[in-house]
């Protein structure tokens, strides 16, 4: 990473809430530990808290605390550290508090550019972007970072993107999809496009299907009501997952600036075969978990979570069949399932590629006669390409076995850690870097895209279906790959 050449005033919607305590924080802690923060760089922290700025930063440095590992903590750092935060109580609603801002603003060096992280529900966006705009806290050099999710369906996405669009130009605007700054992700570009290897044979050739799973093992840990009006199709399959898709799918850029890797993932979106009424059945399924076990303790179902209504049709699993319709993926499927109480947490991308035309080894070992690109996203980041050699020994003949090309990336770069996404995301805003953060065009095609998915579940019925906590989504998730001849990549 290279540090911003011009020093920033960070404003922090939201300061004392659990994404910027868990994230936000923690990541400028490092980038400042790692001198990657401009001299001259603040930060003010907002919130409801009726906090001085001493009693903010020993809040900040308590749960800083907590955070990070011993070997990450050091007195004299977290300190100068904390000399770069200041802290305001503002009242969000209310227009005056906001008078301030532009003041504290006013009161550092002319040449700090001014970015405004908007780390609150997105529903006080519209409220605090007016505020803003009234006191005349923003000009045309003003960024703004807001996080998903974009709206709750293409109306209303379009509804926030206006309000932002009235007083930040669409240069300034960096929606973050968190994603988008794992290490893993930002690899697949230079793996895709800087390997003649894989770039060669990218493609409905060479490739027989794609599977991208994100699981996750703990429920909804007291976040039943937001949840519930989201389920997985809307929190995680319109933003993390087909952007993933994006980037898998997407042709060559013409160069590494952000709207031409941008304009690519546009039209994977616009491609994507839509999932009427008739392919539901064959191409999607959902599933809510019920009462089962989560790292050998018994957990509640979906529907006896803590802040449940006891009734509910939202999924927490969603299993899709996706097809890409153009000439680089005609015929290729992507399977995509993502879950709550699943059995492990783990992001994973593998490409599956077809077998050589004519085989001529052991006819009992075909079923091994397929390489694959097995790309880890969490928990421990890293590639592995399964190929093909002989069995070792005198007795083995031609045998053939199968093992990894493995590149674990925390030990193949000799490095303790491996930047969080929030330190890269945070860090290419200060730099003015939009490649990581997703444009408007792309959060509208992909609402579109899962809206007519949601319609259409509506109309046909496609109701979730039950599955134990603890276990890999319905028994019709199976189903609906074994179908294609195909197993999820643990079952094989």
């Amino acid at each position: 990473m290279v540090s911003p050449d011009t020093a920033c005033d960070l404003i922090l919607f939201g300061a004392m809430g659990d994404l910027a305590s868990k994230k936000l924080f923690p990541a400028l802690y490092h980038l400042h530990r790692a001198e990657l923060l401009a001299p001259g760089t603040r930060i003010l922290a907002l919130a409801r808290r009726g906090y001085s700025t001493a009693e903010a930063r020993q809040v900040i440095r308590e749960r800083l605390s907590r955070t990070l590992g011993s070997d990450e903590l050091s007195p004299p750092t977290m300190e100068a550290f904390l000399e770069r935060v200041e802290y305001e109580d503002l009242d969000f609603s209310s227009r005056e508090g906001y008078l301030t801002l532009e003041q504290w603003h006013g009161r550092g060096p002319s040449e700090n550019t001014l970015i405004l992280y908007y780390a609150t529900p997105p529903d006080l966006y519209a409220t605090i972007t007016g505020h803003l705009a009234s006191v005349g806290c923003c000009d045309e050099t003003t960024r703004v970072v807001v996080e998903k999710p974009i709206g709750h369906d293409l109306v209303s996405s379009r509804e926030l993107n206006d309000q932002l669009a009235g007083v930040f130009r669409e240069e300034n605007i960096y929606r973050i999809d968190h994603y988008l700054g794992k290490e893993t992700v930002q690899n697949l570009i230079a793996l895709r496009f800087a390997n003649n290897l894989f770039a060669s044979q990218w493609d409905q050739n060479h490739i027989s299907h794609v599977e991208i799973t994100v699981a996750e093992s703990v429920g909804i840990e007291g976040r039943w009501s937001y949840f519930d009006s989201a389920g997985q199709l809307r929190d995680m399959v319109q933003s993390h997952l087909l952007q993933l898709l994006c980037l898998l799918a997407m042709d060559p850029p013409s160069d590494l600036s952000s709207d031409s890797i941008r304009d690519e993932k546009v039209k994977v979106l616009k491609a994507l075969a839509p999932l009427t009424q008739e392919r539901i059945p064959t191409h999607l399924v959902r599933g809510q978990y019920t009462a089962g076990t989560a790292d050998g303790k018994p957990v509640p179902g979906y529907l006896e979570e803590e802040g449940s209504v006891g009734h509910s049709r939202t999924e927490t699993f969603v299993a899709l069949k996706v097809e890409i319709e153009n000439w680089r993926w005609a015929g290729v499927p992507f399977y995509i399932r993502t879950g709550k109480r699943l059995p492990e947490k783990r992001s994973e991308v593998i490409v599956h590629f077809k077998p050589a035309p004519h085989y001529i080894f052991d006819p009992d070992q075909k079923h091994l006669a397929n390489n694959k690109l097995i790309i880890r996203l969490q928990p421990d980041e890293g590639m592995s390409l399964q190929i093909l050699t002989k069995d070792q020994g005198l007795s083995r003949g031609m045998r053939l076995r199968q093992g990894p090309l493995e590149l674990t990336f925390a030990e193949a770069f000799n490095t303790d850690r491996i930047p969080d996404a929030y330190e890269r995301l945070l860090l290419e805003a200060m730099k003015g870097n939009q490649y990581l953060f997703v444009r408007r065009d792309e959060v509208e095609y992909a609402w579109h895209w899962v809206d007519q998915l949601l319609a259409n579940c509506e109309e046909c019925g496609a109701h979730p279906k039950r599955y134990a906590a603890g276990t890999w989504g319905p028994v019709a998730s199976i189903a609906m790959i074994t179908r294609d001849g195909r197993s999820w990549y643990e079952d094989v």
